[in-house]
């Protein structure tokens, strides 16, 4: 399951975002992997019987398909929404148990629950590429240098691994 916390100072609270190449539509593509080596994953089960919100579960499929697929779209500075490939975005729900610090994605309906949907973004690490493998002219190996992003590089939704 996924859940929140307000805080976001557990290890579960990080997770390791892997940029894919841009689509046909130019949208930047992401998955988002947690702590435990599994995919944030837009499921089709509802949250709750009768209710719009459907479950996010973290996922280890046996194909990377659409469900793992996240598209990051900046508010401001420091705020994201996420939409899945069907134009859902990752809610976080507040209130009464059952919806209490649960995590769901739907098209909120409401004014009320607009805000639910922008995610506060904290890059802890930006993780270089690993370096690429060369074979040159005498066929003995070498390797390509890459640059390293410091740690105050502003977070980018292109380029090397994040931990978020």
């Amino acid at each position: 399951s996924v859940t929140q916390d307000k805080h976001g100072f557990t290890k579960a609270a990080k997770w390791t975002v892997e940029f894919l190449p841009a689509d046909h539509n130019n949208h930047n593509i992401i998955r988002l992997k947690s702590c435990y080596n599994k995919y944030l994953t837009a499921s089709n089960q509802p949250f709750l019987l009768g209710v719009t919100g459907k479950k996010v579960l973290q996922t280890m499929p046996d194909r990377l398909a659409s469900s793992v697929e996240w598209e990051p779209l900046r508010d401001g500075d420091n705020q994201v929404k996420f939409r899945t490939r069907y134009g859902q975005f990752l809610r976080a729900n507040g209130g009464l148990p059952p919806w209490r610090n649960s995590i769901t994605h739907d098209i909120p309906q409401r004014s009320a629950t607009q805000d639910w949907i922008f995610w506060y973004i904290d890059v802890l690490e930006i993780v270089p590429p690993k370096p690429m493998q060369k074979l040159i002219a005498d066929h003995s190996d070498s390797f390509g240098s890459t640059e390293s992003s410091t740690p105050n590089t502003p977070a980018s939704f292109s380029g090397p691994e994040v931990q978020i």
